[in-house]
């Protein structure tokens, strides 16, 4: 944020009954911050947490938040800049709740020498209810000043409430059966476990029995509620996971300790295989951005190398479809090249504008597709205007189609470890979600893998397919 220019009045020009104020309003973000800087983490205090048992969240301010909102206008308005503090007295005759709008006031009562000046200090919220009484004694400055503190850092939180949101809408369904290939390492049973112990899936064990049971006993997991199909050959655990897909026994596979390309081998044969009517199989990183006011999709990031048109085509369509089953009203789908226009010279941008078309003429459904986009453009409503792109998409995308899949995997790893944004996902265009997990995931990403794949599961129950 850019700061005005702040001026002080000097001690030598201040008078008694002098005033200044202040208003502000407390934000949930604010409590965060406080709590993270502070150390104070009492659940009463922080907007997520239940901290007196009655069931829902108080989010009540800290006593030292709402005070220190006084030094706001003793440091940069009354006295102002130069002003350092002799003692302050609180009392509090209220509380502060996030969401309340704040008035800050001061009035001088005293000068004494060595420029030791006393104000009375009080806080008010928006209904002129005080919330906050004392008494300020400051040094004021010597002399007159002018002071600019140029742009302040931005702060970014680093909050995940969407994958909260995702994890919310699976949590009234009911677990959904899932083939678990070769869970046969601590990493890759713990995520399974920790999803049935969510409810969002129930877990069906199918690998080398023995390691299975060791890697339990490594990670301190009972497999005893688990259903443990000893099968000791990877690819002969894909096929078994693929068979009880068709037989109806497992609506979700989720990759354990083996190659994907053991396990997607096996879904994509042609007979006995999980193919949906010739659609291809594609990936799509569902992420939690911090700062981003909505859920972004990046696709694909983990199959198909260099996609033809047809097959960013199905891209595509797997995309908005598990957009939809998200609880996305209107996926809006931005297929990204490096420029905004279409050059020959540039594949993608050939592609990305016959995707468009596409979608105008009903070849794909569900969402808007506008193409190509760089990712400027993409995602920031400000550079779509500079450039001068009008479009429902363009600014907004919610979902990003890269050109290849060297593209899409940077993307979402720059995502994640530079905007420290949380990444899950599944595969799509089979006859059932496939969660694909990574060792690098943390248990909140194997989470919300788990609950897309719920709701995606649970979408296409109700579609019939």
């Amino acid at each position: 944020m850019t700061a005005t220019p702040i001026h002080n009045v000097p001690f030598d020009q201040l008078e008694i009954g002098m005033e200044a104020a202040r208003t502000r309003t407390l934000r949930a973000e604010d409590l965060f911050i406080f709590a993270s800087s502070s150390g104070n983490v009492n659940p009463m205090h922080l907007p997520d947490e239940d901290g007196d048992g009655d069931g829902k969240p108080e989010a009540v301010a800290p006593g030292m938040w709402v005070a220190s909102l006084i030094s706001a206008v003793l440091g940069c308005d009354l006295p102002g800049p130069g002003t350092l503090y002799h003692s302050q007295t609180l009392r509090f005759v209220g509380r502060a709740h996030a969401g309340d709008t704040l008035t800050v006031r001061v009035r001088l009562t005293a000068m004494a020498p060595d420029r030791l000046v006393t104000f009375d200090t009080w806080i008010e919220n928006e209904t002129g209810v005080r919330i906050l009484e004392g008494e300020a004694q400051v040094f004021a400055p010597e002399k007159a000043l002018s002071f600019s503190a140029g742009d302040l850092p931005g702060l970014t939180l680093q909050r995940h409430v969407h994958f909260d949101r995702l994890l919310a809408m699976a949590e009234p369904l009911p677990a959904i059966p899932t083939a678990v290939v070769a869970p046969e390492k601590p990493d890759a049973l713990a995520g399974a476990i920790l999803a049935a112990e969510h409810t969002l899936i129930d877990p069906i064990l199918i690998g080398h029995a023995e390691r299975i049971a060791e890697a339990a006993a490594e990670g301190g997991i009972d497999l005893t509620p688990y259903r443990i199909v000893d099968v000791r050959d990877h690819r002969l655990a894909a096929q078994e996971a693929v068979r009880m897909v068709l037989a109806h026994e497992a609506a979700a596979l989720m990759k354990g300790h083996l190659h994907t390309d053991i396990l997607l081998s096996e879904v994509v044969k042609r007979d006995g295989g999980l193919r949906k009517g010739g659609r291809r199989l594609s990936h799509v990183f569902v992420m939690d951005v911090p700062g981003l006011d909505y859920l972004l999709m990046v696709t694909d990031a983990a199959i198909n190398i260099a996609p033809d048109l047809a097959t960013k085509a199905d891209i595509v369509q797997n995309a908005i479809d598990l957009a939809l089953a998200l609880g996305i009203e209107e996926p809006r789908v931005g297929v990204l090249s490096a420029i905004e226009t279409v050059n020959p010279a540039i594949p993608s941008t050939l592609d990305a504008a016959a995707l468009s078309k596409m979608a105008e003429r009903g070849q794909i459904t569900g969402g808007l597709v506008d193409g190509p986009l760089a990712m400027d453009n993409a995602i920031n409503l400000g550079a779509a205007a500079t450039k001068g792109i009008r479009s429902l998409v363009a600014g907004r995308a919610n979902i990003l189609v890269a050109p290849n899949m060297e593209s899409g995997n940077m993307l979402a790893k720059e995502l994640t470890f530079l905007a420290h944004a949380e990444a899950g996902g599944v595969v799509m265009g089979a006859k059932c979600p496939i969660i694909l997990t990574s060792r690098a995931d943390d248990d909140k990403a194997r989470l919300a893998s788990c609950a897309v794949a719920a709701l995606a599961a649970e979408f296409a129950a109700r579609a019939g397919g």
